[in-house]
């Protein structure tokens, strides 16, 4: 499997019938799957579906998927009400009108209220089927799209982590094969800190001498490390050919490098192998920000 970043975007849109609607979805990085999901008034119902179609599609990630559903203006229908007309038309018939009171013409009964209704007209439910069907298909569309922007993004990391990784190696190695920590080098600052402690300390028997020179040299190694180090490398390089979902335990592996690397510095006697471990400090550093893109 590819390997997958955790933003991107993408639009599809459509019409149906008098509806022009519109998906716009855009991802960021998040630690685990969080749709945030706005939908028309009316519409709720498509809810459910969206996040069955996002759930299947994303694996990681902060979601922000907005419909927008416009109808077009349509032209109201008048409608009479027959009833109403015939039976004012009945009344005024029989009454007796004063002098100088012209009777009632239809232009004024029609201006009564109720007996004209303007109304708009009503979307059949086939209609409504297919306005669903399509905005579903827009959705599918539109994620296909999302995830062939976040793949491509995802290559373009994979080759981005390679690189670091491949360096975190070289430097690694390059720590193992430092001068300051040949036997030759690590003797003479072992002496040099032992001397230096019984100048310091003209008291110290021969017990306690011994244990400082212990407790000297086991901080002086750093061979714990760079086997650690290894290892964490090739876990790294089995993930990114794994690909997938992998966000989270790369994450972890970087915790683990920045531990190590950390570890390597505190331990370094020498400017040679404290230069190295500085190096190989900010790589993982660099190395840990870009993971957290990952999917």
């Amino acid at each position: 499997m590819t390997l997958r970043s955790m933003t991107g975007f993408a639009r599809e849109a459509g019409d149906t019938g008098p509806y022009r609607w519109a998906w716009e979805i855009k991802t960021v990085n998040g630690r685990g799957l969080d749709l945030r999901l706005r939908l028309p008034p009316g519409h709720e119902g498509m809810g459910e579906t969206a996040r069955q179609l996002i759930g299947k599609m994303l694996g990681r990630g902060t979601c922000h998927a907005n419909l927008t559903l416009a109808r077009a203006e349509q032209t109201p229908v008048a409608r009479i009400n027959t009833a109403m007309l015939n039976g004012l038309i009945d009344t005024v018939k029989g009454l007796a009108l004063p002098p100088g009171i012209a009777p009632a013409t239809l232009d004024g009964l029609l201006s009564v209220r109720g007996v004209v209704e303007i109304i708009d007209e009503a979307d059949d439910e086939a209609l409504l089927a297919r306005l669903a069907a399509d905005v579903e298909a827009g959705l599918t569309r539109a994620l296909a799209a999302l995830v062939g922007t976040r793949t491509a993004e995802g290559e373009a990391l994979a080759a981005i982590l390679s690189a670091q990784i491949d360096r975190i190696a070289e430097l690694a190695a390059a720590a193992e094969t430092c001068p300051a920590r040949q036997p030759e080098a690590i003797k003479a600052r072992l002496a040099a800190q032992v001397a230096a402690l019984i100048d310091s300390d003209r008291r110290l028997d021969e017990t306690r001498l011994h244990q400082e020179a212990v407790l000297i040299a086991a901080k002086a190694d750093i061979r714990e490390e760079i086997d650690r180090l290894k290892s964490h490398v090739e876990s790294v390089r089995a993930l990114l050919a794994e690909g997938g979902v992998i966000g989270r335990r790369l994450d972890f592996l970087a915790q683990e490098l920045s531990r190590e690397a950390n570890t390597l510095c505190a331990k370094a006697g020498d400017a040679s192998l404290t230069a190295i471990g500085l190096d190989l400090k900010t790589v993982v550093e660099q190395f840990r920000e870009q993971v957290q893109n990952v999917e």
